[in-house]
């Protein structure tokens, strides 16, 4: 019984404290400490990116009104409009990401897991 609860401790010991995870064993992507997806800044991001190509849309709209002729004066202001939302809701919603993804860079580098 003693050598059991030595082997026990030591396999403990073993283990990333931090994380509370056991040697060997690959938590469930969902409900892991370490996950992404249950971040709000991951899910915020990610809405950003989708808001973003809102902004290529109206670049496309601006360049197809200058192509047709229908508004031959606002088209350069549509391109450029278009591609301001673009850049600053793409950089918003990778650089929510990023940090919404922070837990996992620092559990892999903890524990040297990938997956």
């Amino acid at each position: 019984m003693n050598a059991m609860s030595e082997s026990h401790a030591s396999y403990i010991k073993s283990a990333p404290e931090r994380m509370n995870y056991i040697d060997g064993y690959t938590p469930v992507s969902y409900s892991a400490p370490h996950s992404s997806l249950e971040r709000g800044t991951t899910w915020t991001g990610m809405g950003f990116l989708l808001v973003s190509l809102a902004g290529i849309g109206v670049v496309l709209f601006g360049w197809g009104a200058n192509s047709v002729g229908t508004q031959p004066d606002n088209w350069m202001l549509y391109i450029i409009l278009g591609a301001i939302f673009f850049i600053i809701t793409g950089i918003i919603g990778f650089v929510l990401i990023w940090k919404g993804r922070a837990p996992y860079r620092r559990y892999v580098k903890e524990t040297g897991r990938e997956h």
